[in-house]
């Protein structure tokens, strides 16, 4: 995956990243397919190590634009996981309660514990993204944001957290057939808002504000890939590729236990048998 991974310090430019592009896969999609179900099998082992081992904490983000694929990648990647070790923090407009803290405090509060794994749909970066897109808050406060964010994750990596943060990177005729699919689909009108028409106006704007976040925090700590996400198949084999890969660097091992193995064996039938 490192095709997709940004160097720290490297200036994006979306128009260098192919929202379609497939290249890093050896096959079409009813192979990929076979394969992910193959990988979401080895994140389901490699998450039961880590829930055993208790050491390590697991965060992964994923941004994109309205129906980027947040939601179906979370539903196809981790298929299967089991959901005791594995949570997913979902980060839309802040309630009053929120607004009254700094803006890390909500994000804070759903970061993932020892032997967990957290999924952030949207994240703290909503407020460097739709902050500045809106103009929520005046440019000299959200400017100061990439460098305190920087810090905050420096911090989670230093208290043990792996980050890996993926931007789902769609084109705007793929979000137009999205949206139109929705209209047209009884089983997801439900999903569609007419406010993501307003948005999509904003395309350019967000272009912008994602290239400056992808070049500026990503770091050897908290790396953003950007993920070609017209193809969902492709989508979630290139996430889920990278987590696994990230997991197995972890380097993890199942706790031994604090009883003798080999005595408790000799005494089971022993001690097994009801009178």
């Amino acid at each position: 995956m490192k095709r997709y991974r940004i160097p720290p310090g490297e200036k994006v430019n979306l128009g260098d990243f192919d929202p379609a592009d497939t290249s890093a896969f050896d096959g079409g999609k009813e192979l990929a397919h076979a394969e992910i179900a193959k990988l979401t099998k080895k994140l389901d082992a490699l998450q039961e190590l880590l829930y055993a081992e208790h050491r390590h904490k697991v965060l992964v983000v994923l941004q994109a634009m309205d129906t980027g694929g947040k939601d179906g990648t979370i539903r196809r990647v981790f298929e299967g996981v089991n959901p005791q070790g594995v949570r997913v923090a979902g980060f839309k407009t802040p309630t009053q309660n929120e607004m009254d803290h700094d803006y890390l405090w909500r994000i804070h509060q759903s970061m993932p514990g020892n032997g967990e794994m957290v999924i952030f749909n949207r994240s703290h970066y909503e407020d460097v993204l739709v902050v500045r897109v809106h103009e929520l808050v005046p440019p000299e406060k959200w400017k100061k944001r990439y460098e305190q964010i920087n810090s905050f994750e420096k911090m989670l990596f230093e208290e043990g957290t792996t980050i890996l943060k993926f931007f789902l990177h769609i084109s705007p005729d793929e979000q137009k057939q999205r949206l139109l699919d929705r209209l047209k689909d009884e089983t997801k009108q439900w999903k569609f808002n007419p406010g993501d028409l307003k948005e999509r106006q904003l395309w350019k704007k967000y272009m912008h504000a994602y290239e400056e976040v992808l070049t500026l925090t990503s770091t050897d700590y908290a790396p953003w890939f950007i993920v070609p996400a017209d193809r969902k198949w492709y989508r979630d084999w290139v996430v889920a590729t990278a987590i696994v890969e990230a997991l197995k660097n972890l380097k993890m091992a199942y706790p031994k236990p604090a009883y003798d193995v080999k005595t408790t064996l000799h005494d089971f039938d022993i001690n097994t048998k009801i009178p």
